[in-house]
C-alpha cells in the first residue's frame, strides 16, 4: 500500500493543525498520539513488508514530530525519537536487505565503541552511567543506523517528495501549538536572550531547530507539489508563519540553518532546469525574498526592535556582546582540551561534563556535536567524523540527480554546531542525503528533468 500524502495534502494540514490544537486543550493526548504513532508505524511496515520504503514516511514523520512531543510530556521516555527511528531502520533491513557501501557506516559505528568502554570505566560513581551514555550515544547511533539503511539505495525523485510531504505535516501542528501557548510575541519579548515563552514552553534551540528545517520543508511545497495558485498561497501563507515562530524563539542557529537549506535547494535546482523554467524560478526567488524582508519586519515590530539586536548580537542597551555564540566558546574551548589531554581514547562518552566541571566549575554542555566526539572519543572520534563528511560528497559525485544533498548535508553540519544531535533530526536527515535519487523509476528509459510550475 503506498502513501499518497501529496493528493491529500490539504485535508492532512487541517487535521494537524487540529492535533496541536486538541493537544494544547488536553495534552495528556499528545502521550496517545505518541503511542499511537509508534506502533502503528511499525504495523504499517510489517504489514507491507516495507515495499515501498515505508519505514522512510513513518521515520521522516517522527523526526518532525519529536519536538511537539518534547514541548507536551508526549514521550515515554526522553529518546523516543532516535529510539523509534533506530527500530524502524533495522526492521527496514530486516525486509529490503542492505548495500554493499553501507559498510562504511557500520565501520563508524564500532568506532564508537572505545569511547563508550572508556566512559563506563571514568564516570563517577554517583552518575547514572546507563542514562548519560545513552544521551550521548544515542544520536550517532541514530545517525549510523539509518546511514546503514540509506546509503546507495535506489528512490524516485516523485517518493522522495512524499517523503519530504510526510515530513511537513506535523509542523504545522507543531506551530499551531506554538500560536496557542504564546498568542502574543510582545508579551514575553523582554530582553535579546533565547526565549523559552516563544518557543512553546520548551528549548528555543530544539524548538529554531525543527522550525528552520519547516521553512525548508515548505519550500519544497511551494516549488515542486504546489500544482495551482491555491496552494502556492497557502504553502507560503504556512512558510511565513513559520519562519516568524522561527525567528521569534531568539536562537538563531535553527533560521540560519533553514535559510542555507533553501539557498542550496534553489542553487542546485537552478542549475538542472531549462532556460524557460530558470526564468520563472528567478521571479520566485525575487518573490521570495520580498516576503522574507517583510516577514523579519513584521518580526522587528513584534519584538520591539529586539530582534535585531539578537541577529547583530547586541544586548538589550544595543552594546555588542563579548561572545558571539552565547558564551559556547568557553565550553568548545575545554572539550578541545580534553581532546588534547586525552587525544587516543578521549575521555570517554558522558564524562565531558565532568571533565569540563573538573577543569572550570562549570557544569554545562557544549551543544557542539564536533568537539563532543573529539573530546568523548579521541582520534576514533576524528575518523569518525571525517566518514560523515566525506562520504556525501563521493555520494554527489556519483549522483548529481540527488538536488536535495547539499541541502540534508548542511542541516546536518549546521545543527551539529549549535543543537548537537539532542534531536533525532541530524541524524535522520544527514542518512536522507545518502539516497540514490533518480528522476524516473527503474522501468523507465527517460530522465525528465522537474519543472518549475
Amino acid at each position: 500500500m503506498k502513501l499518497d500524502v501529496r493528493h491529500n495534502y490539504l485535508t492532512l494540514i487541517v487535521i494537524h493543525i487540529a492535533i496541536g490544537g486538541i493537544c494544547f486543550l488536553i495534552p495528556f493526548l499528545s502521550k496517545v498520539v505518541s503511542l499511537i504513532l509508534f506502533f502503528g508505524g511499525l504495523w504499517y511496515v510489517i504489514k507491507n513488508q516495507n515495499r515501498n520504503q515505508e519505514v522512510l514516511y513513518v521515520a521522516s514523520y517522527i523526526t518532525a514530530i519529536e519536538v511537539f512531543f518534547r514541548m507536551t510530556n508526549g514521550m515515554h521516555f526522553s529518546e523516543y525519537g532516535k529510539y523509534s527511528i533506530i527500530i524502524l531502520m533495522v526492521l527496514g533491513m530486516f525486509y529490503s536487505g542492505i548495500k554493499k557501501g553501507s559498510m562504511i557506516y557500520v565501520f563508524f559505528l564500532i568506532l564508537l565503541i572505545p569511547g563508550i568502554l572508556v566512559g563506563v570505566q571514568t564516570l563517577r560513581f554517583d552518575t547514572n552511567i546507563r542514562k548519560a551514555i545513552a544521551f550521548n550515544i544515542s544520536g550517532p547511533a541514530c545517525l549510523g543506523i539509518s546511514a546503514i539503511y540509506c546509503v546507495g539505495r535506489n528512490i524516485t525523485f516523485e517518493k522522495i517528495k512524499d517523503i519530504l510531504t510526510t515530513m511537513t505535516l506535523p509542523l504545522a501542528t507543531v506551530t499551531t501549538y506554538i500560536f496557542l501557548f504564546t498568542p502574543s510575541v510582545k508579551n514575553v519579548v523582554t530582553n535579546t536572550q533565547s526565549n523559552f515563552e516563544a518557543s512553546g514552553g520548551y528549548g528555543p534551540n530544539q524548538v529554531s531547530t525543527i522550525l528552520g528545517l519547516g521553512m525548508f520543508l515548505f519550500f519544497v511545497q511551494i516549488l515542486f507539489n504546489s500544482k495551482n495558485r491555491k496552494l502556492v498561497l497557502i504553502n507560503t501563507a504556512l512558510l511565513a508563519l513559520v519562519a516568524f515562530r522561527a525567528i521569534v524563539t531568539f536562537s538563531r542557529g535553527g533560521v540560519i540553518t533553514g535559510l542555507a537549506m533553501i539557498g542550496g535547494l534553489a542553487f542546485f535546482t537552478f542549475i538542472v532546469l531549462n532556460l524557460k523554467a530558470k526564468g520563472r524560478f528567478l521571479v520566485y526567488l525575487i518573490v521570495g525574498f520580498i516576503l522574507s524582508m517583510g516577514i523579519w519586519a513584521y518580526s522587528s515590530l513584534q519584538t520591539g526592535g529586539m530582534i535585531d539586536k539578537r541577529y547583530a548580537n547586541q544586548d538589550i542597551k544595543g552594546r555588542e556582546k563579548e561572545s558571539k555564540l552565547s558564551g559556547r566558546e568557553t565550553l568548545m574551548n575545554t572539550e578541545i582540551q580534553m581532546f588534547l589531554d586525552n587525544p587516543i581514547l578521549g575521555v570517554g562518552v558522558g564524562k565531558n561534563k565532568e571533565y569540563r566541571e573538573e577543569l572550570t566549575g562549570i557544569e554545562a554542555a557544549s551543544h557542539n556535536e564536533i568537539t563532543r566526539m573529539l573530546a568523548e572519543h579521541g582520534l576514533f572520534g576524528i575518523i569518525a567524523f571525517v566518514i560523515l563528511l566525506t562520504v556525501p560528497m563521493f555520494m554527489y559525485l556519483n549522483n548529481r540527480q540527488n538536488i536535495f544533498l547539499f541541502s540534508f548535508a548542511v542541516f546536518w553540519a549546521l545543527t551539529i554546531n549549535h543543537a548537537a544531535m539532542r534531536l533525532a533530526a541530524p541524524a535522520f536527515i544527514y542518512a536522507l542525503s545518502l539516497l540514490n535519487i533518480q528522476f524516473t523509476d527503474a522501468n523507465e528509459t527517460t530522465v525528465h528533468r522537474e519543472q518549475i510550475n
